[in-house]
């Protein structure tokens, strides 16, 4: 059995100081460091167990979770169970990557955002060829902000050639921006899939691989879906979790995120997107796979 699990614990931290984010500087307090500590070891001695199932783990924490220590052990035991195909996270990239050399790197796959308000743009290159050189697969993602539209074409310049860089189109509140035909084509040309990420699909009723061959666990063992369904399906920690895995029609009227439309099966994007579901990496020419939504 194939099962791809997005773990988001207790951790609601993250040492950069966004406007628009709840956790900005948000230090961990000791209670909330014992709460993830403790989930995140049952969670990991769940995945111990579970050596029939060919997992895919995904971490996507409130917050920035890479820099911490508990979060790096995880991650290099994880990549050397044989059951586990892949361990991503999604971050920010300002950790040390020492961390790399106990790992098995041909497993890992970091999906990484970049801040132009929060770093310098030569750092995060840097780190970004950092993971190249452990030979570590990687997306690279920012905000369609118009005021980043510069710093987004200078990135694109100056990252490898062959590292995907992702556009998220922009939203305040509900509302997505109204990007003219001129901006569209811009940021088109740096993502061929950013319009993709500007639209709302309507899934309510709809088929998805979320709840069946991918879901969402949280610090306590619980079991959705996906990370916009509060549904709870069931809890790993109990014997018949498995029960929990089932084809299931969406119950949302709307999804606009990444990490959900991706899974609706009318849209068919898993070819486009085959072997980087998680960590956003299209197949090689995955855009021309693409038919129109």
């Amino acid at each position: 059995m194939n099962l791809s699990v997005l773990y988001r614990g207790a951790l609601e931290t993250c040492n950069y100081d966004c406007s628009y984010c709840p956790f900005a500087k948000r230090p961990e307090t000791p209670e909330k460091r014992q709460q993830d500590t403790e989930s995140l070891e049952k969670f990991l001695g769940w995945v111990r167990r579970e050596t029939d199932v060919q997992f895919s783990i995904f971490f996507t924490p409130w917050g920035e979770a890479l820099p911490i220590q508990r979060y790096q052990k995880a991650i290099a035991e994880l990549s050397h169970f044989p059951h586990v195909e892949k361990v991503v996270m999604q971050t920010n990239l300002s950790a040390r990557l020492d961390f790399l050399q106990e790992c098995q790197k041909g497993k890992l796959a970091f999906w990484c955002t970049y801040h132009p308000s929060q770093v310098k743009r030569e750092k995060f290159l840097q780190q970004c060829h950092a993971l190249k050189s452990w030979g570590v697969r990687f997306s690279v993602g920012v905000v369609g902000k118009p005021s980043h539209f510069q710093e987004i074409q200078d990135l694109r310049r100056d990252l490898p050639e062959e590292v995907y860089l992702w556009v998220n189109a922009y939203q305040k509140g509900s509302q997505m921006y109204p990007y003219t035909p001129e901006q569209t084509q811009l940021l088109g040309s740096i993502d061929p899939l950013f319009e993709l990420n500007t639209r709302k699909y309507a899934s309510r009723g709809k088929s998805c691989f979320a709840g069946e061959t991918v879901v969402t666990v949280d610090e306590h063992g619980d079991i959705r879906r996906c990370h916009f369904v509060d549904q709870v399906l069931g809890n790993i920690h109990a014997p018949d979790w498995r029960n929990a895995l089932q084809s299931r029609a969406c119950s949302r009227r709307f999804c606009d995120c990444h990490i959900g439309y991706v899974h609706l099966k009318e849209l068919e994007l898993y070819p486009v997107f085959e072997g980087g579901i998680l960590e956003r990496i299209p197949a090689e020419k995955g855009s021309g796979l693409l038919r129109s939504p």
